[in-house]
């Protein structure tokens, strides 16, 4: 069983790689050369609806009454069957994505694997609620509560993490029961495709996992969102784009949990550790090329070390390493896309309307006849800009940051808190009351203290505002997955 065969990428259904139809390929493209990889089989509407259904009858087959036990053993098996394929998915990861060997390996690959053994033993550990209900005349009720899956989950995954968001979402889906049709980004679909052979051959029933490939609208995932054998969507991705898939889904009322955009903020307060403040910065704001939810692109800096954080950063951002992926020393990695790029730099134009400054960067790199095709772009950081202006309101989605001073402590969170945006933010200081009291303050889903992207996977994790509705991590992510039955029984 193999994903790819004469170049193409495949559709998996109902436990089977499909045979594509010629008519309907469409290019993988390598983000840092710009050339052609593979055809990938787009799935039209017919094979959704296998996919739908065969997830649909691996439900009535079995798997959802599967005892937990088994299913979190087959995670674990999943997870190393991974790691004896580890260099496989590194190859996968970079192909889809261009990102340097040491990210894909020490990030996206090695997360996975603890996504896959986290869940299952967040799945083993986690227990149910019951009361004891007082009745008239001196009897008891005993209330308890079992959970069943929620059924065929429609996982719906972005570009710019695939393996990692990936297995955080379809890991707690299957070790709760439910069945899986997933539709990876049509920029990434290696990944997705690949653990399909690896669940299948550890075991995993036919037609639990499904994967689809695609586009959105009159393509793969209107086809997924709009199925009516659906019973609920797991959606990572862009602000509007989840807007769209609530509205496709509100009319059959089905559960969703998005993980959206962000304009995220980090605040640098005078009493902070420089150079421990400006590696969390480096850090924030130029993991994977700045194509990460999470990633700062607002940075609030204490008037008196403005102008030393300004230029520390600059310094760190001109360090950065940019060129061969499989070089172990490359630091950063192409944007996803030649439109990607485009994009970005449509907001190095407004910055430059808005009378910034540029610190550093704001053009394309020169990097050779090898990568000239790849959407390189160079980290850049700006001063000159407010809160007024389209940079900092609008996500980005790039190595890009803007640093705006500030006075006092409140007008820091009003500034970080000015946004319709609310995933993430970081508050750096060495006064831990500050820090406890800031943090607390702002309105995101996950707010740092002085680190930045430190993951606790049992803990909840989302965002607010245009940043999503719903919490995934932990029990939060049992609790998506199933729908609860409260049994009342007279004593």
């Amino acid at each position: 069983m193999t994903s790819t065969l004469d170049g193409w990428i495949r559709n998996f259904v109902d436990g089977a790689f499909v045979d594509p139809d010629p008519q309907r390929g469409f290019d993988q493209i390598d983000p840092a050369t710009g050339r052609v990889l593979a055809q990938v089989h787009e799935a039209d509407q017919a094979l959704v609806d296998r996919a739908v259904t065969a997830a649909r009858r691996a439900l009535d087959n079995g798997w959802a009454d599967t005892p937990v036990r088994e299913r979190t053993a087959l995670l674990r098996r999943a997870a190393d069957r991974i790691e004896e394929r580890f260099e496989e998915f590194v190859a996968a990861e970079m192909a889809d994505t261009g990102k340097p060997i040491t990210q894909a390996r020490e990030l996206d690959v090695a997360r996975a694997l603890t996504n896959f053994r986290t869940f299952a033993d967040v799945a083993a550990a986690a227990g149910q609620e019951s009361f004891m209900t007082d009745l008239a005349g001196g009897r008891q009720a005993l209330n308890y509560a079992v959970r069943k899956p929620l059924g065929v989950v429609a996982v719906i995954v972005p570009w710019n993490l695939p393996l990692l968001l990936l297995t955080w979402k379809v890991a707690p889906a299957l070790a709760c029961g439910n069945a899986v049709v997933v539709k990876p980004s049509e920029e990434t679909p290696a990944t997705a495709t690949l653990l399909a052979e690896v669940l299948a051959e550890v075991g995993l029933p036919a037609g639990v996992y499904n994967v689809v490939h695609g586009f959105g609208g009159n393509s793969a995932g209107e086809y997924l969102t709009t199925h009516p054998g659906i019973d609920g969507v797991t959606f990572t991705g862009s602000s509007a784009t989840g807007s769209h898939v609530m509205k496709t889904v509100a009319p059959r009322v089905r559960p969703v949990s998005f993980e959206l955009g962000g304009k995220n903020a980090a605040i640098v307060f005078d009493d902070v550790d420089l150079d421990e403040a400006l590696t969390g910065l480096t850090k924030s704001v130029f993991t994977n090329t700045g194509q990460v939810c999470l990633c700062t692109e607002r940075v609030y800096v204490h008037r008196n070390i403005f102008d030393d954080i300004a230029t520390g950063l600059a310094e760190r951002a001109e360090q950065l390493r940019l060129g061969d992926p499989t070089d172990s020393a490359t630091t950063t990695g192409p944007l996803i896309s030649q439109g990607h790029r485009d994009k970005v730099m449509s907001f190095f134009k407004m910055a430059e309307q808005s009378g910034a400054k540029v610190l550093t960067g704001g053009g394309i790199p020169d990097l050779g006849q090898k990568f000239a095709f790849g959407s390189w772009i160079e980290p850049t950081l700006w001063t000159g800009l407010t809160n007024e202006d389209p940079v900092l309101r609008e996500e980005i989605f790039g190595p890009v940051a803007a640093l705006v001073p500030f006075d006092t402590e409140e007008e820091a969170i009003a500034l970080a808190n000015d946004t319709k945006y609310g995933l993430a933010a970081s508050v750096w200081t060495n006064d831990l009351r500050r820090g406890h009291r800031v943090a607390q303050k702002m309105n995101v889903g996950i707010s740092w203290v002085n680190t930045w992207f430190t993951r606790e996977l049992r803990s909840p994790f989302g965002g607010v505002g245009l940043s999503g509705i719903g919490r995934e991590g932990g029990e939060s992510s049992l609790h998506f997955y199933t729908e609860p039955t409260n049994v009342c029984v007279a004593l």
